[in-house]
């Protein structure tokens, strides 16, 4: 859908059935324009729309028509760039860095962009003009970006202190000296995924993100196989309020990563230990613990509004040390730890010995059928 098309089409929904028609009438001087509502606004031409109202229609639109909207005239593109907060560029399968080059200094406002990609095309000019432009961003996603480096997160530090959510999945340049020096300015992060990104997660960038970022809450290490105790511990003691960690396939980290999460990040709800073949009963006991001391440090009158307390999805797929009687208490401590296909939370594939392990389901399950066999017999 090229030009206005997808913008007469939106106009259409919004407005009624013919809106449009009589408006390009006008334009070969065979009607007055379009008048909306019947309060005497007229409409002659696209660019005569007021910026609400175009603003109004925009909000209905896709990206791309986003994008081409912007080049239609001064005024579109004055409008646009005053109200738009957030767009995607990943609809753009060719020539994102040339287009964020050149609409970035445009769209002045945005807070969540998205520059997802398929095929790495992103590079560091793009992304520091970003960081002079973008200044009240609050959600990145660069993942897959294979071609950015470190000058990208510099310039990000100094011009989006304000990010929020940032995912650099995937971005494999990165490294864990940039990640500290991004998480000393970007203080306010609570979103970080640094899935893949080996060079960047480490122990010594765990330590920074612990430091200075205390409001994060979700953490995404998954793959990034220097991470140890050390880097884990950092965290836990500097993010009290982490509420999911993937640590998959992080083989370094022991039993001491999860006791120090479980003693101090009582609001974890969610945690991934696939592969992570040197964790043990200690920590699934620890963890199973945390639910007694959360409710002594941490009493809150629960509403049907308010999120399960707990743990509700742990991933300890290949776990293979770990015994059935320290994850059944667990499951035991953490009803909405799930084994039942239906509800599918706790996650053990891969580790034959603990199939006898069942969740709160399964032991209701039994006692119902067990009671309704008399009743049936009646």
């Amino acid at each position: 859908m090229g030009g206005t098309e997808g913008l007469d089409l939106i106009f259409e929904e919004v407005f009624g059935c013919g809106a449009v028609q009589n408006m390009n009438q006008s334009y070969g001087g065979g009607g007055g324009g379009c008048e909306i509502g019947g309060g005497g606004l007229s409409i002659s031409e696209w660019k005569d729309i007021p910026a609400e109202l175009l603003l109004r229609i925009l909000s209905l639109a896709d990206d791309q028509t986003v994008v081409v909207a912007s080049g239609v005239c001064h005024g579109w593109r004055d409008a646009i760039s005053w109200g738009l907060t957030h767009l995607s560029f990943y609809w753009c399968k060719k020539n994102m860095n040339n287009l964020v080059l050149s609409l970035t200094p445009k769209f002045t406002k945005l807070q969540v962009l998205i520059l997802r990609q398929d095929t790495p095309q992103l590079q560091d000019e793009a992304v520091e003009k970003i960081a002079s432009h973008c200044r009240e961003l609050q959600e990145l996603d660069m993942s897959k970006s294979f071609r950015l480096t470190d000058s990208s997160l510099y310039a990000l530090a100094r011009g989006c202190p304000n990010l929020v959510k940032l995912n650099i999945s995937g971005c494999s340049a990165f490294s864990d000296s940039a990640v500290g020096y991004l998480t000393g300015f970007c203080r306010k992060l609570k979103f970080l995924n640094l899935c893949g990104c080996v060079r960047a997660a480490t122990d010594r960038a765990l330590k920074a993100i612990g430091y200075n970022c205390n409001e994060m809450q979700y953490l995404n290490l998954g793959w990034c196989d220097r991470i140890g105790d050390e880097g884990v511990k950092s965290l836990a003691y500097g993010c009290p309020d982490l509420r999911a960690l993937d640590l998959c396939g992080c083989v370094l980290i022991t039993d001491e990563s999860v006791v120090a999460l479980a003693n101090n990040c009582l609001h974890l709800r969610s945690l991934g230990l696939y592969y992570c073949q040197n964790i043990t009963d200690r920590a699934m006991y620890s963890l199973a613990q945390s639910r007694a001391k959360n409710r002594v440090w941490a009493p809150v009158k629960k509403t049907r509004y308010q999120e399960e307390e707990g743990l509700t999805n742990l991933n300890i797929s290949q776990c293979t040390a770990l015994t059935p009687p320290a994850v059944q208490a667990l499951c035991d401590s953490f009803p909405s730890l799930h084994t039942c296909p239906d509800r599918h939370s706790l996650i053990i594939s891969g580790c034959l010995s603990l199939t006898s392990v069942h969740c709160a389901c399964g032991v209701q399950g039994h006692r119902s059928n067990t009671t309704a066999i008399p009743h049936l017999a009646h």
